[in-house]
């Protein structure tokens, strides 16, 4: 029988790649063994997972079209990264997809994918042969000729223009001492933010690493075990945090208390980075979004295993932080109680600049207090674990990156930061990334 057939657990934990033909498997079935007619006829048998479960599916009525809504549902998780839990807009009744894409969808998908998660069952399609139907008879239409072949790759146009940037990076052993400089380049496209204001988005390259800090690590908290592999695809990241002129361009507003056009801009809470993001989205026409945790870590790291891009440790001549309170055996420095202007201290190997102090930055992720079950693939964790309790002031979201404020031990490429989403302070920032759009059947 095709899978479709069956009430399935369809979410994107239970969708993996078979090595032998590279074909995307559905596992685990365990919804399907109580679709008997006797079961699917009794009302109070709620099953499958939050988040992907239809309407009637949570209230015990589970159908065969209740599959559908749950591909949707992982569908528009995948295009997105974010729960669909968070992709549904409560007061307005709405889904809210699409502001959280991460490339642009054409019509013709985002129309079938609507249709998908509509809460209405007797809205639905049927089965999904009409929607692999409905999906080959647009691809068919919009295909190009065989004379004129097209394969995928990066946009291109007068805003998705590229440039190269050269910059030097340092490296110091365990004094603080200067080892090695070298010259590298990078990859950077420029957002025009409007009153001769620029956004410069770092080309970042994908890539695996090793996320978390090994046991005999100076300094580590037990947070950022287990050490795990993640392989991330390519993105763009904001060359430093969002600046204060920014930020007001965009908002019209500049809640920092350390002023100053250039300054990183603080006294941030996560819903004020997410606000940010989305209110960037709408003014460029493009997606940009908090990372991921693993996706800070990764651009962090920019391929090093030390503590610190810059090696063993840091010093008050590359980072901003409370250097009273030395890693190793760097010297004490002084410390400046305030944020500096960004790009002052050197750049990490991918051409980011304070990602070490200055201020942390808010990542997408929940929190989680270990990294048992933590995604592989550079997605952001918006599970929540079990017994997780949620306020009335939202949960807790990750912080990376330590501050002007912070011991050296908290400013570790590792070194993780719970606060709750609607707390604020002046040594809290954000950056922002974008994905690297791919033209496809139905991306444009």
């Amino acid at each position: 029988c095709d899978w479709y057939s069956y009430v399935c657990s369809c979410k994107p934990e239970n969708i993996i790649r078979r090595k032998n033909d590279n074909q995307l498997i559905l596992v685990d079935f365990g919804a399907a063994k109580y679709a008997t007619k006797t079961a699917l006829a009794r009302t109070g048998t709620a099953i499958g997972s939050p988040g992907y479960v239809a309407p009637e599916q949570a209230l015990g009525k589970a159908t065969f079209a209740s599959d559908i809504y749950s591909l949707g549902a992982t569908c528009i998780h995948l295009l997105t990264q974010v729960t669909p839990l968070d992709l549904f807009d409560n007061i307005e009744g709405k889904w809210i997809w699409r502001d959280y894409l991460q490339s642009n969808v054409s019509d013709e998908l985002g129309k079938i994918l609507d249709k998908m998660i509509v809460g209405a069952t007797q809205k639905r399609f049927e089965n999904v042969g009409e929607i692999l139907s409905l999906i080959l008879s647009t691809y068919e239409t919009e295909k190009p000729s065989t004379s004129s072949p097209q394969i995928s790759q990066p946009l291109t146009g007068e805003s998705e223009k590229e440039e190269l940037f050269t910059f030097d990076v340092f490296t110091v052993d365990n004094s603080g001492n200067i080892i090695n400089q070298t010259q590298e380049s990078a990859r950077q496209k420029i957002e025009d933010l409007g009153n001769g204001i620029k956004l410069e988005m770092v080309y970042i390259p994908g890539g695996s690493f090793i996320m978390g800090s090994p046991e005999n690590e100076k300094g580590r908290d037990k947070n950022e075990s287990p050490q795990h592999q993640v392989t991330l695809q390519p993105f763009y990241m904001s060359k430093y945090p969002i600046t204060q002129e920014q930020y007001q361009v965009i908002t019209g507003e500049n809640p920092s208390g350390f002023k100053g056009k250039k300054r990183p801009v603080e006294n941030m809470n996560w819903r004020n980075a997410r606000e940010f993001c989305q209110k960037l989205s709408e003014k460029t026409e493009k997606v940009y979004r908090l990372p991921s945790e693993s996706q800070w870590e990764y651009a962090c790291r920019a391929r090093t295993t030390t503590p610190f891009y810059f090696g063993e440790t840091i010093t008050s001549d590359l980072v901003n932080y409370d250097s009273k309170f030395p890693y190793a055996y760097a010297p004490k420095g002084k410390c400046l109680g305030e944020t500096t202007e960004v790009g002052i201290f050197p750049p990490n190997a991918f051409g980011l600049y304070d990602m070490h102090g200055n201020v942390w930055e808010w990542c997408q992720d929940l929190w989680h207090n270990n990294y048992n079950g933590a995604p592989n693939d550079g997605s952001a964790w918006e599970s929540e674990e079990k017994g997780f309790l949620k306020s009335i002031f939202g949960a807790d979201r990750v912080l990376r990156g330590g501050s002007w404020y912070s011991y050296s031990r908290n400013c570790r490429s590792a070194r993780r930061n719970c606060i709750l989403a609607v707390n604020f302070y002046n040594f809290w920032g954000f950056r922002v990334v974008s994905s690297v759009p791919v033209v496809s059947a139905f991306c444009s």
